[in-house]
């Protein structure tokens, strides 16, 4: 343990570290429309479970221990995945000195991004709804477990950011596309899979989205049917399947997987669901009655909520058509990520520890989905797009 622990001098620079990411939520705060209050709010509570996290690997061990002691390994080969973080904390360890708690400061910055853009995609969504919706959309923002789980050294902090950017480029994509390269890129330094299903995901909203001409429809979607074609088998290939594989390759895959994840606690035995089963499983288990401890308490509770947001926002997407306020949101797209990325990481995931960390790289997008069309404007007249910008809160 004494590697881990930090020495005066890198006490201080952790210390700056954290005063830089302050900095920091300053300076985006004005991008994502998000009054200095409240994003200094959401940095403060995200660094106190990034100091949470900290202290439960060095005592109970964990992923970001492993890649803070390989980060201070030289001549390291570049690979996608977990070399590609090793890389990353490299940079922060060997090259500026930092210890694993200077290192996990630097990452939470990166899962912090993403809070604050989900946020505020939250906000843009329920800004003119009754004041239940706007409290439950601030409590899911304030839920322990997102930031417990996007604060800490390794990849979910990294997939968290690309996720939140992801979800705000959505909005207005035409003005934000480069915010969406960017997370695409994160995405595939740390998971090449997810990356391949953000990029199928975008190929099929310019398919099936309404209201984009012939000729928009024809070059930014075969753009983004290209970089599918490229990604998904380079996803294929990370994941270990390989890009020529058949579809018995591929349930040979799944399987493999179901039976790799059945090691460790919180395994259940999914191959024998149907796959409707599988990702109720995967999206909404442990339930309170499940609860075994602290951690699983947390998420059962977490679970209670998607469950509630998923059967009232899908019977208002059943009862009534989709406001035309929302029509500008790139709704096939999250759509089209959540549904594939859903189902695929239910399919291969057989334990429910991996998915409480694992879901939060498309539950957000389903969570802005759901609170959506959940309840009615309190305004007699549509808002105008850019409305929330008056409206902080």
């Amino acid at each position: 343990m004494s590697d881990l622990s930090s020495t005066p001098f890198q006490l201080v620079l952790a210390l700056l570290v954290f005063f830089f990411g302050a900095l920091i939520a300053l300076v985006i705060r004005r991008y994502f429309r998000t009054s200095s209050s409240r994003a200094l709010t959401l940095y403060g509570w995200h660094s106190f479970f990034c100091v949470v996290y900290f202290f439960y690997v060095v005592n109970y061990g964990g992923d970001a221990t492993g890649y803070y002691h390989w980060s201070l390994v030289s001549d390291v080969d570049f690979k996608f995945g977990t070399l590609a973080v090793r890389i990353i904390t490299s940079f922060f360890s060997q090259g500026l000195g930092l210890s694993l708690l200077g290192c996990s400061l630097v990452f939470q910055i990166f899962g912090f991004v993403g809070l604050l853009a989900f946020d505020s995609a939250l906000r843009e969504v329920t800004w003119d709804k009754p004041r239940n919706i706007r409290r439950l959309a601030t409590l899911i923002v304030f839920l322990p477990s997102i930031s417990f789980w996007s604060s800490g050294l390794g990849k979910d902090s990294l997939s968290f950011f690309a996720m939140g950017l992801a979800l705000w480029a959505a909005l207005s994509l035409k003005r934000r596309w480069w915010l969406l390269v960017i997370s695409m890129s994160v995405m595939l330094l740390v998971r090449p899979h997810i990356a391949g299903m953000l990029g199928l995901g975008l190929a099929s909203s310019y398919v099936f989205q309404r209201g984009i001409s012939f000729l928009q429809r024809s070059v930014l979607g075969g753009i983004a049917i290209i970089a599918a074609i490229f990604l998904v088998p380079f996803g294929l290939n990370y994941a270990g399947v390989g890009e020529g594989a058949d579809a018995g390759e591929v349930m040979e895959y799944i399987e493999g997987r179901q039976g790799y994840n059945m090691k460790g606690g919180g395994a259940v035995d999914i191959s024998a669901m149907s796959p409707p089963l599988q990702m109720f499983t995967y999206l909404f288990r442990p339930s309170l009655i499940e609860a075994r401890n602290i951690f699983s308490l947390a998420a059962s509770i977490d679970n209670l909520i998607l469950l509630f947001l998923f059967i009232v926002g899908g019977w208002s997407l059943i009862k009534r058509p989709l406001p035309s306020s929302l029509a500008s949101h790139n709704r096939v797209f999250l759509w089209a990520y959540c549904f594939l990325a859903w189902l695929v990481l239910a399919m291969t995931t057989a334990n429910l520890g991996i998915a409480l960390r694992q879901k939060w790289m498309f539950t957000p997008m389903l969570i802005f989905l759901l609170i959506s069309v959940i309840g009615r404007s309190r305004l007699s007249l549509e808002p105008a797009p850019n409305s929330l910008e008056g409206r902080r809160r």
